[in-house]
């Protein structure tokens, strides 16, 4: 096949989490974003080795199990969902499937599967949400919401989405009419001119409040500015949401780069944070500080991690990248002292703030880089927790780790595709996967959330 070919073929030979396989007779094609059993029309996009990979155009015929209507007319645009057209139980079997698979043959031995557990909630489960401005086409009017899979510049309107409450898509409609109407326009992301930039939306799913900020370059007058900003926060907090409306903030980056850098922020209306109860504790969420976007399934992710964890009497536990520092404080409540390594600097702060808060006294925060940290520290591991981002822990500092000798490692991944390399160094290092589950901690999509709990020979 030649880059730029078109083609047609069924997905079979389905990968985890978001590719399958087209098959041709004449070989196969990595198709990004498939479903089982569905007919699609693609693009080649690359040949190396032997192996083409390519981008779906059409959807020519849906596979037998996607029997599920979506009510979000974005569904086949949208880059944030995949399994909308499949029941719930379709899918979890899907992803049960994948990950079980992944997941042995990466680790390669023996261990004991505990399958995957659904999510409490299948819909309207998400926090928090970065919709861009832009444009559906160039020149084209101006639009709020998510990009077009495939695409770094288009806009996809998704004021109907199913993964959010009706409150994030009450507040994502009526700003785009704002400034619609007032011909605003966005930050463009070749000529880095323009004012409108992101809606910023998170909401507490327990205590169920909002705060929502708007992000813009410094592009304007200052007095026009302003008096743009008071008539959009006094829209927003007329606007009948199901939530209290806790903070509406306006945040400026003049960073060229497509996304969010806070460099001044300004509380328009109320507080710049909310608070939300997890597991029986309570935590501060700012506009821009790391939070599990699925509370109830937070929930149950914690859980498993605490059955991994197992006694903590007298022990001392590492909690790397610990974020804003949940899994750290409650396994505090049992262990001698936590320790959470967190890079960033704003997530160390609330943790600290959130300890102080549920009266945690023998957790410690350090902000800065794991692979740092591990050499200046002067306490030693009895446990180590790694929750690191999707692209997985550094291998230098997993190595450093490696030498703790610590009895058992709990790692946590929201990319199981990532943790493969990561585990081929621990197995080097004598850690051995004992037991592994997954939580589906996002509906809808390809994303999902392992854990597994490593013991040393």
């Amino acid at each position: 096949m030649k880059k730029g070919e078109e083609a047609r073929g069924v997905i079979s030979e389905y990968r985890f989490p978001d590719r399958g396989y087209v098959v041709r007779e004449d070989g196969k094609v990595l198709v990004k974003h498939a479903v089982p059993g569905r007919e699609v029309l693609y693009r080649v996009t690359k040949v190396r080795r032997g192996m083409a990979e390519g981008r779906v155009l059409e959807i020519l015929q849906p596979g037998a199990c996607e029997t599920r209507k979506s009510r979000c007319p974005a569904v086949d645009s949208c880059g944030g969902c995949l399994y909308q057209t499949l029941p719930y139980g379709e899918e979890l079997a899907l992803k049960r499937e994948l990950l079980e698979r992944l997941l042995r043959e990466a680790v390669r031995e023996d261990f004991l599967w505990e399958g995957l557990t659904a999510s409490p909630l299948a819909e309207g489960y998400r926090m928090k949400m970065e919709y861009s401005f832009g444009d559906a086409c160039r020149d084209g009017p101006l639009c709020l919401g998510m990009h077009k899979r495939g695409s770094h510049y288009d806009i996809v309107e998704t004021d109907q989405c199913e993964l959010v409450h009706e409150d994030f898509n009450l507040a994502l409609r009526e700003t785009l009419r704002f400034f619609r109407e007032r011909n605003i326009p966005y930050y463009h992301k070749m000529s880095h001119e323009g004012y409108l930039r992101y809606l910023l939306v998170r909401r507490g799913t327990h205590r169920k409040e909002l705060l929502i900020d708007l992000v813009t370059s410094s592009q304007l007058p200052a007095e026009e500015a302003h008096e743009l900003l008071v008539a959009w926060q006094q829209l927003i907090c007329a606007l009948p949401f199901a939530a209290t409306v806790k903070g509406v903030l306006h945040t400026v980056t003049d960073s060229v780069a497509d996304a969010i850098k806070d460099e001044r922020t300004e509380v328009l209306f109320g507080e710049a944070q909310f608070e939300e109860e997890l597991s029986g504790l309570r935590f501060v969420i700012t506009p821009f500080s790391f939070f599990q976007n699925n509370a109830d399934g937070a929930e149950l992710l914690y859980e498993k991690v605490g059955q991994y964890v197992g006694e903590t009497g007298g022990k001392v536990v590492f909690d790397l990248y610990s974020g804003t520092g949940t899994i750290a404080q409650l396994v505090a409540k049992h262990a001698e002292r936590t320790v959470g390594v967190e890079l960033i600097e704003e997530a160390v702060l609330v943790a600290r703030e959130n300890a102080a808060r549920n009266g945690v006294q023998n957790c410690r925060f350090i902000a800065g880089d794991v692979l740092k940290v591990l050499d200046e520290i002067a306490e030693k591991p009895d446990i180590i927790i790694l929750d690191p981002p999707r692209e997985g822990v550094n291998p230098k500092a997993l190595r450093k780790l490696i030498r703790y000798g610590v009895p058992r490692i709990i790692y946590v991944s929201c990319k199981p595709s990532s943790l493969l390399t990561d585990l081929e160094i621990l197995r080097e290092g004598g850690y051995h996967t004992i037991r592994a589950a997954g939580i589906d901690m996002f509906p809808r999509t390809p994303g999902v959330e392992a854990v597994l709990l490593l013991e040393r020979e």
